[in-house]
């Protein structure tokens, strides 16, 4: 058995679900083994709702999804990763359970009990928000309809749950408890001997009746001390359990009670008849609302504006402690090595729960060393550094994946792509005012709720003192909101112990802009909430206002991020479509592209402060994969070129417009986005087949529907334009359909082709700067060979693991060098994807050899000199015994001069060669993809190596200097 480290050398992403179980993720270790890959890393494995394909509503922190397996196919699952010297990491989710359906106990627990539930403080909830009929109430916005539209239809239902003695409400799968003090008004229908069918002394009915009073006397869930709680809790419990007993031995009683349910459910042809379970209801600790009420009357926060994840309160130590029994176990086992943290920007405060989560590990593991591995979720945009003092080893990945993809985009043709898009949509976008706009739309449509309560705070903060006392709620509504929408970042990291500069400065730029979009004669209402968000107003004050204006700054902290990301992420990004391979989770719209020096630079900054930091090119939450944008990304190097083909591709395609509402649909940036797309995820392989264009006329379909969708210009989630939906549906197919006929084809596919080879060198060489920088390279399922999936749920697609085993072994026992079966051939074929894999599993293989090369070696950016300079990235990596040159190119396009060869040789390349100051002639490095010895030259007393003779075979270069 191997022996395995903690710290991963190499994860490989792994969405577990139903359809993909522990025992199908056990039957590929072997498989991953042999790749290289140290470490699975998979989604979440704890029980979530019943279908779940992500994981992430988790109803049950305390067992394993049965869905995905038992606890036995866990175990044989670990089992294996560690008889092939692998490990686990796990992806955990400590901001938000599953709330819908039937399935969290905690969820229904609070739903029957309120505010006397002994899991209340659980979750976030506002038991007291502005509007009244929602006092010591949950809103709960799952109908279809109106409520009462939906109560006299007959769909929501009272059942008797007669084996527990329990009232429910039921609609279709959701269920909600019924207060057991609220019983005596189902239960006073059967009090009657006549009704009941019982001698009026018969002893089950006196027991009936005795227990409808004993529910009747039950302490109110208002009534929250702990003393009546507790009380509350046991009795009810009690009576339930009498109930049931005595249905089950009186026929005559069970009957009455089910004739009173059938009564109180009404009949949908005479409404009145349902006035009593109206009334049930409304004495409820939930209100059942149409789910368009969640916006404006939510009042549980949630993950995002997702009304099924409701967010729980993880600074409550004991809900810390009971949703993370069963992780902690597994660690102590050693069953789970690492772990993911999901959205920490959710937490109320990150950093106290990243040092209760260690200590927690570090006791459950009896460790001391902090070997444990920790890595955090967290989106960093522009210039901003993941928290110094937060105890993890650093991201999952996403700014190395924004600034790797970055140098594989042509900065100089910014201007060029700005003007060809502008032209195209006929629109003049500034990034910061479409910022600015699709955020304060997500409030407005979204998160209006939450946006509520933190203005309902804020007034109260601003009552409480004579100098702010003048501010309304309006204003203050008004004056948040612009500030959220001016946010720099996801969030600042406030708490009790103060604020640091990062923070002051990110709050300060935020009220700076904020100001400037005012036409208020008056900003002073931005320097109180400035004051506020800094904490420095409650300087000198009472306790009671410090805590009041600390919980509501690290509240606001809570509400930016999703604003973000929503307002970002998934409305902006799916509005400006200049480049669209640059709009992803963590970019910037004002950068285009990463500078070489750029990318050593950050390199080098975070093998110093992150060296363990997780290296993705493609997650489950990316909009495009790698290899997709690799090939968009080409866009940029020939964008006279794009110009043209895109101007044409409209003519032709004019004609397969509809007019809705008097336009043209698709719209312009719709048509647009589409272009690229196709650019894009459109596959190598002929459409020929009947099957085939099917299949990828669907997917695209499908993504356009989600990303107009997420535009919310002109359909959306919560108003579909089912018209204009169809017309682009109709446009896609018509654009795809093969045939003679289709000008928009046969330009479409000779172009595509030139841009997809571009497309696969630079996949090549992005995969290669991932395996090889400062960091944890992490592989999403099925990346290692080439992959052309789109956004969610296209990137969930089942992986074809018997064809990469069967081309994995072809390539182990052929070894792919200039011995065997030469590179060249890999050349030939690019398209099939073995090339990917080889230098996939040659370069895992090293790291796999030189543990310490690659975790803690020196970075050293190397000086590429020449005609075709600005064409290579260069750099070594060096320990005390050993060293690795990388090698790898970019702007390819640039290289080629429109001829249809891999970018080798000294015909490509000319005179560019690459300064080696740390090495001498004698020194002979070995290259790793085609075996080839290379040597060093001196010229001008400096050691240097031709970029033509280091890519004289292989596309991309790994030479290894030291013992093997």
């Amino acid at each position: 058995m191997k022996q395995r480290s903690h710290i991963p050398l190499a994860t490989y992403r792994l969405q577990l679900n139903r359809d993909f179980t522990f025992a199908q993720a056990t039957a590929i270790v072997p498989y991953l083994s042999a790749l290289g890959i140290s470490h699975c890393y998979v989604s979440p494995l704890l029980k979530a709702r019943p279908g779940s394909m992500h994981g992430y509503d988790i109803v049950d922190h305390n067992s394993l999804n049965p869905e995905i397996g038992s606890p036995e196919d866990f175990d044989r699952l670990v089992t294996t990763l560690h008889e092939h010297g692998m490990g686990l990491v796990l992806d955990i989710i400590p901001n938000h359970m599953g709330v819908m359906g039937s399935d969290n106990a905690w969820w229904l627990d609070v739903l029957e009990n309120g505010e006397a539930s002994i899991y209340a403080s659980f979750f976030d909830i506002d038991w007291h928000p502005l509007k009244d009929e929602l006092y010591g109430k949950v809103l709960i916005p799952v109908l279809h309809d109106h409520y009462g539209v939906v109560l006299e239809s007959g769909e929501l239902k009272l059942v008797f749950r007669q084996q527990r003695g329990e009232f429910d409400v039921f609609y279709h799968d959701h269920r909600f408890p019924v207060d057991p003090r609220e019983y005596p008004r189902i239960l006073q229908h059967c009090t009657s001997a006549s009704a009941v069918k019982l001698d009026e002394q018969n002893p089950d009915l006196l027991e009936f009746q005795s227990l409808i009073t004993s529910f009747s006397h039950l302490p109110a869930r208002y009534e929250i001390n702990s003393e009546r709680i507790a009380e509350r809790n046991r009795d009810k419990e009690i009576h339930k359990r009498r109930l049931a007993e005595l249905c089950a031995r009186s026929p005559e009683i069970a009957a009455c009670i089910l004739g009173a349910v059938e009564l109180i459910n009404g009949n949908a042809a005479d409404p009145a008849s349902f006035e009593q379970l109206h009334e049930l209801i409304k004495a409820q600790a939930f209100r059942l609302a149409n789910w368009r009420v969640a916006s404006d009357d939510i009042n549980y926060r949630r993950f995002f504006d997702t009304n099924d994840l409701a967010a729980i309160c993880m600074e409550n130590e004991a809900v810390f402690e009971a949703t993370h029994r069963l992780v902690f176990s597994l660690m102590a086992d050693g069953k789970v090595d690492g772990l993911r943290i999901d959205h920490p920007d959710g937490l109320y405060d990150p950093r106290q729960y990243f040092e209760r989560l260690n200590r927690s590990i570090a006791t459950a593991t009896k460790s001391e060393d902090g070997s444990h591995y920790v890595v955090v979720e967290k989106i960093l945009t522009g210039t901003e550094r993941l928290p110094s003092d937060w105890p993890v080893c650093g991201t999952t990945g996403y700014d190395f994946a924004n600034l790797v993809n970055g140098v594989f985009v042509d900065q100089s043709a910014a201007v060029g792509l700005d003007r060809i898009y502008r032209n195209f949509v006929d629109d003049e976008i500034d990034v910061d005012a479409l910022a600015y706009r699709c955020r304060k739309l997500i409030m407005r449509v979204g998160l209006a709720s939450e946006l509520n309560v933190l203005a309902s705070q804020l007034t109260r903060i601003a009552l409480s003192r004579r100098r702010t006392c003048d501010f309304t709620l309006n204003s203050l509504r008004d004056a948040l909101t612009k500030v959220i929408a001016s946010f720099p970042v996801y969030r600042t990291y406030i708490t009790s112990s103060g604020v640091s500069d990062t923070d002051v400065r990110y709050i300060r730029s935020a009220i700076a802009t904020a100001k400037g979009r005012t036409q208020a004669a008056d900003t002073s209402i931005f320097d109180f909430i400035a004051e506020v968000l800094l904490t420095s107003i409650a300087e000198g004050q009472n306790p009671a206002y410090r805590n009041a204006v600390i919980n509501f700054a690290m509240k606001f902290q809570q509400i930016t991020s999703p604003v973000m990301a929503k307002g970002l992420e998934d409305t902006a990004f799916y509005r400006y479509n200049r480049l669209v391979s640059l709009n992803d989770v963590g970019s910037d719209l004002h950068r285009f592209g990463t500078t070489t020096a750029e990318f050593h630079l950050a390199n080098q900054e975070r093998l110093r402060d992150w060296p363990h930091t997780m290296l993705a090119t493609s997650t489950h939450d990316s909009k495009r994969s790698e290899d997709v944008r690799a090939r968009i990304n080409v866009l940029s190097q020939m964008s006279a070129l794009w110009r043209l083909r895109v101007r044409e591709w409209r003519r032709f395609n004019r004609s397969h417009k509809s007019l809705v509402n008097g336009k043209p649909a698709p719209s312009p940036n719709d048509e647009y986005l589409l272009y690229q797309t196709l650019i894009g995820a459109y596959p190598s392989e002929s459409l020929n087949d009947t099957g085939s264009w099917k299949n990828f006329c669907e997917r695209i379909e499908k993504y356009m529907l989600k990303a107009m969708r997420e535009a919310k210009q002109n359909t959306s989630w919560i108003n579909q334009n089912t018209e204009y939906e169809a017309a682009v549906s109709s446009f896609v197919k018509r654009l795809l359909k093969p045939g003679p006929q289709n000008r928009f084809l046969n330009d479409f596919v000779p172009f595509h082709h030139r841009v997809a080879r571009i497309g696969l060198w630079n996949g090549l060489a992005q995969t290669l700067l991932k395996l090889t920088c400062p960091g944890v390279p992490d592989i999403y399922q099925g990346t290692e060979l080439w992959d052309f999936s789109l956004v969610d749920p296209d990137n969930r697609r089942p992986v074809d693991y018997a064809r990469r085993e069967q081309m994995l072994q072809t390539i182990r026992s052929r070894e792919y060098d200039l011995g065997g079966l030469t590179a060249s051939s890999l050349l030939e074929t690019p398209e099939d994807g073995r090339i990917k894999m080889y230098m996939t599993w040659r370069t895992l293989r090293l790291r796999q050899e030189q543990p310490d090369l690659f975790q803690t070696g020196e970075y050293l950016p190397l000086a590429v000199e020449g005609a075709k300079a600005n064409h290579v990235v260069a750099f070594a990596r060096k320990s005390e015994t050993s060293t690795v040159l990388v090698v790898a190119p970019r702007l390819v396009d640039g290289l080629l001069n429109d001829i249809d060869v891999p970018p080798i040789g000294p015909r490509i390349w000319e005179d560019t060669h690459i300064l080696i100051p740390f090495c001498s002639c004698s020194e002979k490095y070995r290259n790793v993809f085609t075996g080839e010895s290379l040597d060093l030259q001196k010229s001008d007393s400096r050691e240097e190596i031709s970029v033509s003779t280091v890519l004289a075979n292989f596309p991309v270069a790994l030479c290894f200097l030291g013992k093997s």
